[in-house]
């Protein structure tokens, strides 16, 4: 460095060579700046990238999210929306497109004789060995108004009995004391049409109609079940189709017939919501897993078309015990919905099949469940036992002589892809093995 006697005696070199220096610090201080920024940046991508390693099944599809600091198209017309939207996406990210799956046993299943038609959104209860399948959507611009019948002792379905032409199509409330079928509330017509609070049972006997009370209010898809006498109405969507209801109301019926003629209050539950489970088992009543939100009508539609909706997957388990008080229980491995018919009582087990889970974070698009669950009724702990041969929702399950069943619904687009395709009929059947 030049001491300060040489600048002194030489102004000139001294203005020259002091800017030097300021630059030669200024580059210097640059290149510090960027080495630590960089230096800081690839610690986060570490860090990020061992958190994705545990999060994302690495053997899975994974989905990649455009990097907002990737080049411009510059013959893009939309240039600037697009600047501006990749800013709001953030840096990239890596997710699995069935990171939903959870870990399950892989299970031999043969296929029986298809049901008579496709049908998501059907119900269904079983007498003995026979399985009574109501309703349901063929399409979301076709309903259907039978119930086809399945003889599980020999496979083959065995008659069809058209439903009261005021019957609810879908979104039904369905239970049985073991003769007669009981029908509550549910969505009249195609698409995302309005529901009704007409209610009817059935004689499987006689194969005759009668009508029951109206329920109080309309409601979609609500928890039901006969226990201790009554039967038993709760949760399910008001009548826009969305709003959760919280109502719970009970009917004292026997053979088929109301032994009152106005449905009484009850306790309410404690989270509304409909496509839940609900299954009595001796003094206690379960409601497990569901949704709040659901697709509502477009409004001015003359059709009704549906409409997507924010909806939010739930896992909930609750108990109404014989003083009836609700207790809540070990949730679901995952939160589930569409499981209404899709459940089975089997040594003290509660076996569970298929049904939606949260949509997927990234494209908020619907994923379907592909796993059989086991609620230990001793225990009251959940384990995941098995895996069915595909996803799908509004899975319709029996059991008979050791085989556990279930027909129709909606299933995957395929082994990699969660998401939901074809309305189906298909009947599959596995030997079940419980511990």
């Amino acid at each position: 460095m030049a001491t300060p006697t040489r600048f002194h005696h030489h102004p000139l070199n001294h203005h020259h060579s002091a800017s030097k220096i300021i630059i030669f610090f200024c580059f210097s201080a640059f290149l510090g700046v960027a080495l630590v920024a960089n230096l800081f940046r690839a610690s986060l991508s570490s860090h990020y990238l061992s958190i994705a390693t545990n999060w994302v099944d690495t053997n899975a599809p994974v989905l990649l999210v455009p990097n907002a600091t990737a080049p411009p198209d510059t013959n893009n017309k939309n240039n600037e929306k697009d600047g501006k939207s990749a800013k709001r996406r953030g840096p990239e990210r890596f997710l699995s497109s069935t990171f939903a799956d959870l870990p399950a046993p892989e299970w031999h299943w043969e296929q029986m004789p298809s049901a008579p038609v496709p049908r998501l959104d059907g119900y269904s209860v079983q007498i003995k060995n026979m399985f009574y399948v109501l309703g349901g959507y063929a399409n979301l611009d076709h309903v259907h108004s039978h119930v086809d019948v399945f003889d599980f002792s020999i496979n083959k379905w065995v008659d069809e009995i058209e439903m009261p032409k005021e019957m609810a199509h879908s979104h039904l409330g369905v239970a049985t004391d073991g003769r007669y079928i009981y029908i509550v509330s549910g969505q009249y017509g195609t698409q995302c049409r309005g529901p009704t609070t007409a209610s009817f049972s059935l004689d499987t006997v006689t194969k005759k109609w009668k009508s029951l009370p109206p329920l109080p209010e309309p409601r979609y898809a609500p928890a039901t079940q006969l226990w201790k006498g009554r039967l038993h109405v709760m949760g399910g969507s008001k009548e826009n189709r969305h709003t959760p209801g919280l109502d719970h109301w009970s009917l004292a019926v026997k053979d088929g017939e109301a032994s009152e003629q106005e449905w009484r209050d009850e306790v309410p539950i404690p989270r509304g919501g409909p496509h839940r489970a609900c299954i009595a088992v001796d003094d206690r009543l379960f409601v497990i897993g569901g949704q709040e939100g659901d697709f509502m009508a477009k409004p001015g539609s003359p059709i009704f078309k549906c409409s997507r909706r924010h909806e939010v997957v739930y896992g909930d388990v609750y108990m109404l015990d014989k003083d009836m008080k609700w207790k809540i229980l070990s949730a679901m491995p995952k939160p589930n919905s569409h499981i209404e018919c899709a459940w089975v009582v089997v040594n003290n087990s509660i076996i569970i099949t298929g049904g939606t889970t949260e949509k997927h974070p990234v494209t908020k698009r619907m994923m379907l469940v592909g796993e059989v669950f086991q609620f230990h009724l001793d225990s009251m702990k959940w384990s995941v036992i098995g895996r069915l041969p595909y996803r799908i929702k509004t899975t319709l399950a029996g059991f008979w002589d050791g085989w556990l069943y279930f027909t129709s619904g909606q299933r995957d687009r395929g082994p990699d892809n969660p998401q939901p395709r074809t309305v189906v009929g298909e009947t599959w059947r596995t030997k079940l093995h419980l511990s």
